[in-house]
């Protein structure tokens, strides 16, 4: 079945964040912060896996820069707070503004999370095609897991970053033959090291390092490979 793949990770993601939601009380604040470092580091470790990838780092190192540029004109994760908001408006009865902060700042980190990387794009082709989901049942396995955590961290707020994984992996899946005869391997190469790169700073947000407005990466994702397209040799 076409698309069943982002159906069972948008499952896995409402359902890990049902049991974070459920036990994340129990769950003593300090095991809390402890796991979220650890997922923190494993995304580093998963960001620089991909993007030392990379076969000329002025791809990545340009798409993503001139990326950053044209997200922050847009200004991508302003707009995607202001949903966070809305969103918690209209469904979490809880008031107070540390709940309102709690509620945005689950939904974007998780939906940058869960939206961005190679598996996003891979397997969107694979779920494309009919075949088994074998990546998006992997990927929702990993991201259910990681709502559970979220959950009990920030609230409701990452329930509803199983919208984002709706629309972005279904949206990816929808065009994923296209997107497969579109790329070729240098093109995938250097587009997964640029997702690498994001995935980097997903770690270094979760870690509490600095503060990455990632969703004004996004651009970069789609500019790189075309400049590879235009100036690879």
């Amino acid at each position: 079945m076409r698309g069943l793949g982002t159906l069972i990770n948008v499952a896995l993601v409402a359902a890990g964040s049902g049991i974070g939601l459920a036990v994340g009380n129990r769950i003593p604040e300090r095991a809390r912060t402890t796991m979220l470092q650890v997922i923190g580091l494993v995304t580093l470790a998963l960001g620089v896996s991909d993007a030392i990838g990379t076969h000329n780092m002025v791809f990545p190192l340009v798409g993503m820069a001139v990326g950053a540029m044209i997200g922050e004109l847009l200004a991508i994760e302003d707009r995607l707070e202001r949903l966070g908001a809305r969103l918690q408006r209209r469904f979490d009865r809880g008031s107070a503004t540390d709940g309102e902060r709690n509620f945005v700042k689950g939904f974007v980190t998780a939906s940058a999370l869960y939206c961005i990387g190679p598996l996003t794009v891979l397997g969107a082709i694979e779920d494309a095609s009919g075949e088994t989901p074998q990546l998006y049942i992997i990927k929702g396995l990993l991201d259910g897991f990681v709502s559970i955590m979220f959950a009990a961290t920030y609230g409701i707020g990452v329930a509803f970053s199983a919208l984002s994984v709706l629309v972005v992996q279904g949206g990816l899946t929808l065009g994923g033959a296209g997107l497969d005869s579109m790329l070729d391997d240098r093109m995938r190469t250097e587009l997964f090291a640029a997702g690498g790169l994001a995935v980097i700073g997903i770690g270094l947000n979760l870690l509490q390092v600095t503060k990455i407005r990632l969703a004004n990466l996004l651009p970069g994702l789609v500019l790189t490979p075309i400049l590879v397209a235009i100036f690879a040799v």
